[in-house]
């Protein structure tokens, strides 16, 4: 099979299962404006991801890595009314690019955008009493991903759900050399999820237009 393959399927699941959108339209298109790296889920796992928020009844989301908002449109429309999505971003040209897109999408009011190290955003959450996350989408920085899954543990109940994307790294998850930070975190994330008796995981492989990748997903017991 090869990449021509995989992104054709994609395109055909896209066709024929997700309804053109001009807000998420406009969203890729503002980030590849704005030069923003083009590493956006793909519509399919867009779609997927609000899937599973309205499967879970999620209320609140905390998103790891807003990057130009696309994921975040996504998350959000998935919430009941009253529901909140907190995101984070690392580079203010990215959350003023995904503040735009937010606003355009009619979703500002859902959305909670916070800016700089997600690290210490996550510890500011803690600070001021935030209620447990319903829902936790992690895709950032790929060598803090057990970092931000022990923070994802602070921050979550029982119930809650967690997703790590990019943990796959197209096979190279199985390397073992330690030359690469992004595999050591994927790496990390099994670790993680492996080791933690609260959590209850497994992985999925994904090939499509980004490619051989996929994600991790847990749920908090």
């Amino acid at each position: 099979m090869s990449q021509k393959i995989w992104t054709a399927v994609d395109n055909y699941i896209a066709q024929s299962l997700i309804p053109a959108d001009p807000a998420l339209d406009a969203a890729l298109e503002a980030n590849r404006e704005h030069g923003l790296p083009a590493i956006d889920v793909s519509p399919a796992l867009g779609k997927l991801l609000n899937l599973l928020v309205r499967m879970s009844g999620a209320r609140r989301i905390l998103e790891i890595g807003a990057l130009g908002g696309y994921s975040t449109i996504w998350l959000a429309r998935a919430l009941p009314a009253g529901g909140r999505v907190v995101t984070l971003e690392l580079d203010p040209r990215h959350a003023e690019v995904a503040s735009d897109n937010i606003r355009r999408a009619g979703l500002s009011e859902r959305v909670d955008l916070r800016v700089g190290p997600a690290l210490e955003s996550l510890s500011k959450l803690e600070a001021e009493g935030a209620e447990p996350f319903d829902f936790i989408f992690i895709d950032a920085d790929k060598p803090n991903n057990p970092n931000y899954l022990v923070w994802a543990m602070k921050l979550s109940r029982p119930g809650s759900v967690i997703i790590c994307d990019n943990v796959i790294r197209d096979g190279a998850v199985l390397n073992t050399d330690g030359g690469d930070l992004n595999v050591e975190g994927a790496r990390a994330a099994f670790s993680f999820i492996g080791g933690e008796k609260r959590l209850a995981g497994t992985a999925i492989q994904t090939v499509g237009a980004k490619g051989y990748d996929g994600f991790a997903i847990a749920v908090v017991e």
